[in-house]
């Protein structure tokens, strides 16, 4: 290979390679696979946390102290009167250990998507209750109660 053809194929394989680095997660509805609209919801949450989370698929605030106590706080106001104050499951499941009607929610975007859409029986949307922000916050503290075995937890991979 001539060394400027070289070059020009490392420059191409860097432009694809800082595009795809890029390249946003595509959500979906827990039930019904369609794509999640952010373009709904409460407004307020289009943060960094929330950019990064939409790049990486992981939850920023997982392990972080503040974020977890307002998540808590969040969590009692908008999801204990179903899951239980401390996630232990009521009318809907107990969400701190191994079983989860969505496997996906093992993963942070699994988990995000059936916050932010909804899900099957009572689980409706609460992308109008909570912003994005605020759901990864309820997501941290919802992962610092696990109780299960630590290689089935997909958030900490």
């Amino acid at each position: 290979m001539k060394p400027k053809t070289h070059q020009a194929a490392f420059a191409f394989g860097l432009a694809l390679a800082s595009l795809s680095a890029q390249a946003e997660i595509t959500f979906r509805h827990a039930v019904t696979g369609e794509t999640l609209s952010f373009e709904y919801g409460k407004p307020g949450g289009d943060t960094e946390a929330f950019k990064k989370f939409k790049e990486t698929g992981k939850n920023p605030y997982n392990g972080n102290a503040d974020a977890v106590e307002k998540g808590h706080s969040l969590y009692l106001t908008g999801c204990s009167g179903c899951h239980g104050h401390e996630a232990e499951g009521k009318l809907g499941p107990g969400l701190a250990d191994d079983y989860w009607t969505y496997p996906r929610g093992l993963t942070d975007v699994g988990l995000f998507e059936i916050l932010w859409g909804g899900a099957q029986g009572m689980m409706g949307p609460q992308s109008t209750n909570m912003n994005a922000d605020e759901m990864l916050k309820v997501m941290a503290w919802l992962r610092s109660l696990y109780k299960g075995d630590p290689a089935k937890a997909e958030w900490l991979k």
